[in-house]
Parts: C-alpha cells; sequence; structure tokens
C-alpha cells in the first residue's frame, strides 16, 4: 500500500512547518523523495564536519532538527491525519548526520562518505529489528524521527566496524 502524500494539503505552502518537514524542497524531488533528502542531508552534514569542532556542530544540529522536527511534523499529522509522508525528509536529514558522527574522528574521503550514505539508506529502507518495530509502533512526530535515528546509529557502528577492521578504508 502507498504512503498517501501531503499534496492534497490546501494549506502546505503556506505553512513553515510543511517547508520544514520537506527538507526546503528535497522531499518533493521525484523518484525516491527519501534518498534526495538523505543526500541533501549528507552535503550539509559534510559542512558541518569539515569545520572546525565539527562533531559538536553535528551533535547540536541533530538536538536542534530532531525537536524542531518532532513539533513540525506532529502539527502536520495533526492537520491532515497523515502519518509520516513520503516527501517528509527531514527525519533523513537527522539520521544521516547521526551516520556521519564518525567521520569527525577520522580523515575520510569519498569512499567513506559513499559507505556513509549507503549503510544508511540501506538501514533506513529495509528496516531490521528495531528500527522497523519503532517505525510501526510509535506514533506522531517523534515516530517519524526516531527510526532514522536509530538507523543512523546503526550506520554509524557499522562505519565504525569498517574503518578499524577493513583495509578499504
Amino acid at each position: 500500500m502507498a504512503k498517501q502524500t501531503l499534496s492534497n494539503w490546501e494549506g502546505r505552502h503556506k505553512s513553515p512547518a510543511y517547508w520544514w518537514s520537506v527538507g526546503f524542497g528535497s522531499g518533493l524531488l521525484k523518484p525516491a523523495p527519501g534518498t534526495w533528502g538523505s543526500l541533501v542531508g549528507l552535503v550539509l552534514g559534510y559542512g558541518l564536519v569539515g569545520i572546525v569542532g565539527g562533531f559538536w556542530w553535528l551533535i547540536v544540529a541533530i538536538i536542534s532538527v530532531t525537536l524542531v522536527s518532532i513539533f513540525a511534523i506532529s502539527a502536520i499529522e495533526k492537520a491532515t491525519g497523515i502519518h509520516d509522508a513520503p516527501e517528509i525528509v527531514i527525519d533523513e536529514f537527522a539520521g544521516q548526520w547521526v551516520a556521519m558522527l564518525p567521520l569527525a574522528f577520522f580523515p575520510f574521503g569519498i569512499w567513506e562518505l559513499l559507505t556513509c550514505f549507503g549503510l544508511f539508506r540501506l538501514f533506513d529502507i529495509i528496516k531490521p529489528w528495531p528500527i522497523g518495530l519503532l517505525d510501526r509502533k510509535v506514533s506522531g512526530g517523534f515516530g517519524v524521527m526516531v527510526d532514522d535515528l536509530v538507523a543512523g546509529v546503526i550506520a554509524a557502528a557499522i562505519l565504525v566496524v569498517l574503518i578499524f577492521y577493513t583495509p578499504i578504508f
């Protein structure tokens, strides 16, 4: 069953919560809006990691975006009755940033960045336990955000293992 979209919500273009939640328009790109949102998150995260104190900038961004997003997404759900519309991709930004946290501690190049992106997308799409459980059981704006944050944690953990224990990196 396809997810319901926000395309029929008349108030969407006037709503700051809508523009925030769709990643300032990146979630409107087709096909695969979640992948586009993750890609924008990767680019923004690269900018945050590249500055002095990148780890702490990522932490601040993750916490700030998550808190604002919980309220914004909850407001959209209240206005529309639609849970986790496909064009909502701000959760991909935060999840991708969590996956990128290890990059703040290691020299990295394009392969590490692409691996980070690929791992996060893999776990966000296939939703293994506990990600799938959280996706199904937790509602509201927090529910939309939490499965992507956990996917980011798992991707980050695997990225660390790959960096330390494989000759690829």
